[in-house]
């Protein structure tokens, strides 16, 4: 019983913390995404950020959608069913289809394609053609 209410009271929490997303900072996020309280989204170009269904982004990630060193503001994108794991970081311009997931700590440059899982620095591909479930939970087959 105290899983049962911890766990809901975490995914409530959760949630509330996506919808101030999306109606403060003006973030394009479904509200099935759940994003950890530690996690950091890129509020100098919070119009940049597009999340779709499912995804969740675990504690300490960071998703950048500006760098001020180059004077850049891209949009990062990324699809249904994602897990980006902890410590990892996204980078402005980045695009992510729908099924992926980041290995913790990798840092994402480049885009990746549907159904693929990446990790190190830079991250590179270790898998393809993988199948997720809501919160990007690895589907085995």
């Amino acid at each position: 019983m105290k899983r049962f209410i911890h766990v809901y009271v975490r995914h409530f929490i959760l949630s509330i913390i996506t919808l101030w997303y999306i109606h403060f900072y003006k973030m394009n996020i479904h509200k099935s995404v759940r994003i950890s309280l530690k996690a950091k989204l890129d509020k100098t170009n919070p119009k940049g950020v597009h999340i779709g269904a499912g995804t969740y982004i675990a504690f300490g990630s960071v998703i950048l959608t500006h760098d001020m060193c180059r004077d850049i503001h891209k949009d990062v994108r990324i699809g249904e069913n994602c897990f980006i794991g902890g410590n990892s970081i996204i980078m402005p311009g980045v695009t992510l289809g729908d099924s992926c997931i980041v290995a913790a700590g990798a840092v994402v440059t480049k885009d990746v394609s549907s159904g693929t899982i990446v990790a190190g620095n830079p991250a590179v591909a270790i898998r393809t053609n993988i199948k997720t479930k809501a919160l990007g939970i690895l589907i085995n087959e």
